[in-house]
C-alpha cells in the first residue's frame, strides 16, 4: 500500500500543486473553495461542478480543502459539455479516503441516457469495488445494455489517503495505479467511446445508487493516457507536462487528397516558438537541424502552409509522394530546449490507380470476381486491360474507357494467373497503371514464407502448393523483385527445374535483415505458365521461441505440439515449483501477449522450491552465428505476485539474474536484454538448453507464488 511513502509525501508537500494547464487536461477539480455550492474547474475549460445534497468542505490531502461525502445523498454534477465525452483515450486521477468498503463507491462517471438502463457505466465510470477495495473502470460497448468492467490487481485500504488513477487507450490497455505504483492492467476487449448527453458526476451516479462515503480531493480528467512516470510524478505532487508538439493535422500517416496543405499541431507546454522541418525524405526530416535542407524556419505560429507560391513546394505537392514533417519546440530560457518532435507523415495519392481489389498477388480469387480500385488523383476516365499474359497486358493500348472504378471480366477459368492494368485519364493526360496479378483456385500458390512476410528467419526453407494439373515447376530466386519477375531460364535468378512432389527449396543461410523475391512457373505438357512474384524480408534477429507454434492438440496425435511438452517444468516433482501452460485448452496464453497471438503462462510456487522451465534447443544452438551478441526476452508479472528473483540459465549451469529482485511484480510487458558474455563458462557455439527460472538456482528457500508471462525470446547483434 506504500503507506510509508504516503506519510513522507504528506509531510513535505507544499500546500498546493502548481496550477499549470497541461495539454490534454479536460477538467481539474481541486476542491479548495472551502464554502459555497460550486466546485471550480481549474483547468480553464469551465467545467465547474455544482454540489448536490450535503457534501462538506473539509481539509484535504492536496491544497487547502477536499469534499467529504456521507454515503447518503451527496454528489457533484459538472455538466455535459462535449469535451467531457471521450472516444480515444482518458486518464482519471484522484485522492480518495474511504470510510468503508461495504459497496461500490463512484469517484467519477458519465452515465448513459437513451436505451441503456440507469445502472450502466456509459462513456466511463471509475469506482471502487464492493468489499475488496479494488479499482474498477467500466464503459458502455454499444447503445444497448452491453458494457465491460476492468478491475485492478491490488486494492486501497480504509481510513487513509490513496492516490488512484486509471488510464485508457482505445484498443489497447486499461491500466490502474495506486499511490503511483502500477496496480494491474487488462487488454481492452470491447468498444470504447460510446457517448451520451449526461453530466459528469463525482461521488455518485444518476440513479442515486451507493453514494460515496469518504473524502475526495484533486480529481483530474485528461483526454489522453498518462504514462506510468507521469502518474508517479502526479502522486509526488508534480503535474505532468508535455514538452513536444502533438496532434498533427493531417494525422500521421494520412492520405491527403490535395496538392496544398495547411499543417497544424498542438504546441508543447513550454514552447515559445517552433522549428519546422518538412521534406520528402524521412532521414532528412528526422536528422535535420536548423540550416539543413528540410528546415523551413523558426516561427511562433502553430501552422504552416505548403504547396503555394511563396511557401515550401511553391509548385504544389506532388501526387504519389509521401511527405514527412517534424516540429521541435523552442524556449531559449529552458535548458532542455529545443524539444525534438516526432516525425509525422502524410501522402498525396498517385495519379495512377491504386489499392486494387483483388489485391496484387491475391490467390484463390472467386471466378465471378468483380475488379475494383481506387481512382488516381484527379482521374475522370479509366481504361482497363485484362488477360492471362503479362506482356500482352503490359503492352496493350486502345482499350475502352469507362466512368466507374470497377470492371466485370468474363467468368474466370480455374488454375490460371491473370494480369490487369488500369490507365487513368485526368482530363489532361493519361497515366499508365501498374500491372497487377492474381490467381484463381487450382493455380500454384500458398507460398511459405507468405507473400510479403517480414521477420522471416535466416534458416527458412521455401515451399509452395503445386497447380492442380502441372507436370513440374521452374523456380526463380533473388533479391530484386523486378529481376525475378523478368528472369528467364538463362538468368542468374533461375534456380532450376523442380519435379512434381518436390515443392520446396532450401536457399541456405539467407542474408540478415534482407529482402528476397521468388517465383514458381508451372510447366504443362504444352506450355509454361509464369507465376506471381512473391517477396519476403528476413529478420534482424534469430528467433529462439515466440510461442506461436504451440497448439492444443493432445497426444497421440502426431501433430501435437503443446507448450508444456517442450518447456519442461516442475509437474510431478516436489522441488520445482514451475508450471507452464494452462491446464485446459488453450494451453498457451491468447490474451496477455507481447507479440503475435500467443505467449507462455508460467505459474510459480517457491515455497521451499525453485521454479524452472527448460527448453531443449534444436535451432538455434550456435549463439555466435552471424555476429549475435545479445539475448532478449519479454516478460510480464503482476503487482500481486510474490517478489522473486528471475534468472536465465544456459546448458543448465551458466546463470544470469535480473537486476530487479522484484521483477515478478512488474505489471507491464518489459524487455530483458542480456549480453551473451554474461553467461560465464558456457560454450555459446553449442547451447543445448535455455531455462527460465524464479528464485535462486540451486538454493530453494521460503518464497511465494504468482503468475508470469513470457514472449518473444530472440538473439540480436
Amino acid at each position: 500500500m506504500c503507506r510509508r511513502s504516503i506519510c513522507l509525501i504528506s509531510s513535505v508537500l507544499v500546500l498546493g500543486l502548481v496550477s499549470t494547464v497541461s495539454a490534454g487536461l479536460i477538467a481539474h477539480w481541486e476542491f479548495d473553495e472551502g464554502s459555497g455550492t460550486i466546485a471550480r474547474d481549474s483547468s480553464g475549460k469551465g467545467h465547474d461542478g455544482t454540489l448536490l445534497g450535503d457534501p462538506q468542505w473539509v481539509t484535504g490531502m492536496i491544497g487547502s480543502g477536499a469534499l467529504s461525502f456521507d454515503g447518503t445523498d451527496g454528489l457533484v454534477e459538472a455538466g455535459d459539455d462535449a469535451s467531457l465525452s471521450l472516444t480515444d483515450a482518458l486518464t482519471i486521477t484522484a485522492w480518495v479516503w474511504v470510510h468503508d468498503l461495504n459497496t461500490f463507491y463512484f469517484l467519477l462517471c458519465k452515465q448513459p441516457s437513451g436505451t441503456a438502463g440507469d445502472n450502466y457505466p456509459g462513456n466511463y465510470e471509475f469506482r471502487t469495488e464492493a468489499n475488496t477495495g479494488a479499482l474498477q473502470f467500466g464503459h458502455q460497448e454499444a447503445e444497448g445494455e452491453q458494457f465491460t468492467f476492468y478491475t485492478s490487481d491490488s486494492s486501497i485500504a480504509v481510513e487513509q489517503w490513496h492516490h488512484v488513477a486509471v488510464t485508457v487507450t482505445k484498443g489497447d490497455l486499461v491500466e490502474f495505479y495506486i499511490d503511483g505504483v502500477a496496480a494491474g492492467s487488462s487488454e481492452q476487449s470491447t468498444n470504447f467511446g460510446v457517448l451520451n448527453d449526461e453530466p459528469v458526476r463525482i461521488g455518485g451516479r444518476k440513479d442515486g445508487y451507493s453514494f460515496f462515503n469518504g473524502l475526495l480531493d484533486d480529481i483530474r480528467l485528461y483526454n489522453r493516457a498518462l504514462s506510468a512516470t507521469q502518474i508517479q510524478k502526479l502522486f509526488e505532487g508534480i503535474p505532468p507536462m508535455f514538452t513536444i508538439a502533438e496532434k498533427p493535422d493531417p494525422q500521421d500517416g494520412a492520405l491527403y487528397e490535395d496538392t496544398w496543405v495547411n499543417l497544424s499541431w498542438s504546441p508543447g507546454d513550454f514552447a515559445v516558438s517552433h522549428d519546422v522541418y518538412l521534406g520528402d525524405n524521412f532521414d532528412d526530416v528526422s536528422d535535420g537541424t536548423p540550416g539543413a535542407p528540410a528546415f523551413r524556419g523558426n516561427q511562433t505560429g502553430t501552422f504552416l502552409v505548403a504547396g503555394f507560391p511563396g511557401f515550401p513546394y511553391p509548385d504544389g505537392l506532388v501526387p504519389g509522394t509521401t511527405y514527412y514533417w517534424r516540429i521541435d519546440e523552442v524556449n531559449d530560457t529552458e535548458p532542455n530546449s529545443p524539444w525534438k518532435g516526432d516525425v509525422w507523415s502524410f501522402s498525396i495519392p498517385p495519379k495512377t490507380a491504386y489499392s486494387p481489389d483483388p489485391a496484387d498477388g491475391a490467390e484463390f480469387v472467386d471466378p465471378n470476381a468483380i475488379l475494383s480500385w481506387t481512382p488516381g488523383y484527379g482521374a475522370r476516365i479509366h481504361t482497363v486491360y485484362f488477360g492471362d499474359n503479362f506482356d500482352d497486358v503490359s503492352n496493350a493500348t486502345g482499350g475502352t474507357p469507362i466512368g466507374t472504378a470497377s470492371y466485370s471480366p468474363a467468368a474466370l477459368e480455374s488454375e490460371k494467373v491473370y494480369y490487369w492494368r488500369v490507365d487513368e485519364f485526368d482530363a489532361v493526360e493519361t497515366h499508365k497503371g501498374d500491372i497487377w496479378a492474381f490467381t484463381t483456385p487450382g493455380a500454384v500458390g500458398n507460398p511459405q514464407p507468405a507473400n510479403g512476410a517480414v521477420d522471416v528467419q535466416i534458416n527458412a526453407t521455401l515451399s509452395w502448393t503445386a497447380a492442380e494439373t502441372a507436370a513440374s515447376h521452374e523456380l526463380y530466386f533473388g533479391t530484386d523483385p523486378d529481376a525475378v519477375k523478368n528472369a528467364t531460364t538463362a538468368s542468374p535468378e533461375y534456380v532450376g527445374p523442380r519435379a512434381l512432389g518436390a515443392e520446396s527449396y532450401d536457399p541456405g543461410r539467407l542474408a540478415w535483415d534482407g529482402s528476397h523475391a521468388w517465383r514458381v512457373d508451372e510447366v504443362y505438357p504444352d506450355k509454361t505458365v509464369k507465376g506471381l512474384v512473391w517477396t519476403f524480408a528476413t529478420a534482424d534477429f534469430i528467433l529462439v521461441d515466440d510461442f506461436e507454434s504451440y497448439n492444443d492438440i493432445d497426444p497421440p496425435d502426431p501433430a501435437s505440439n503443446r507448450v508444456f511438452d517442450k518447456w519442461i517444468d516442475g509437474f510431478g516433482t516436489t522441488t520445482n515449483g514451475a508450471l507452464v501452460g494452462n491446464d485446459l485448452p488453450p494451453y498457451a496464453e491468447k490474451t496477455i501477449v507481447h507479440g503475435g497471438a500467443q505467449s507462455m503462462p508460467y505459474l510459480y510456487d517457491n515455497n521451499l522450491k525453485t521454479s524452472e522451465a527448460s527448453l531443449t534447443l534444436v535451432y538455434p544452438r550456435d549463439w555466435t552465428a552471424v555476429g549475435v551478441t545479445k539475448l532478449s526476452l519479454w516478460f510480464r508479472g503482476g503487482s500481486t505476485n510474490s517478489a522473486e528473483r528471475m534468472f536465465i540459465a544456459l546448458n543448465g549451469t551458466a546463470v544470469v539474474y535480473h537486476d530487479d529482485a522484484s521483477a515478478t511484480q512488474v505489471a507491464k510487458w518489459t524487455e530483458w536484454v542480456i549480453d551473451l558474455q554474461e553467461f560465464a563458462g558456457v560454450n555459446l557455439s553449442n547451447v543445448n538448453t535455455i531455462t527460465i527460472g524464479l528464485g535462486t538456482k540451486g538454493s530453494p528457500a521460503a518464497g511465494g507464488t504468482g503468475t508470469m508471462y513470457f514472449d518473444d525470446i530472440r538473439l540480436y547483434r
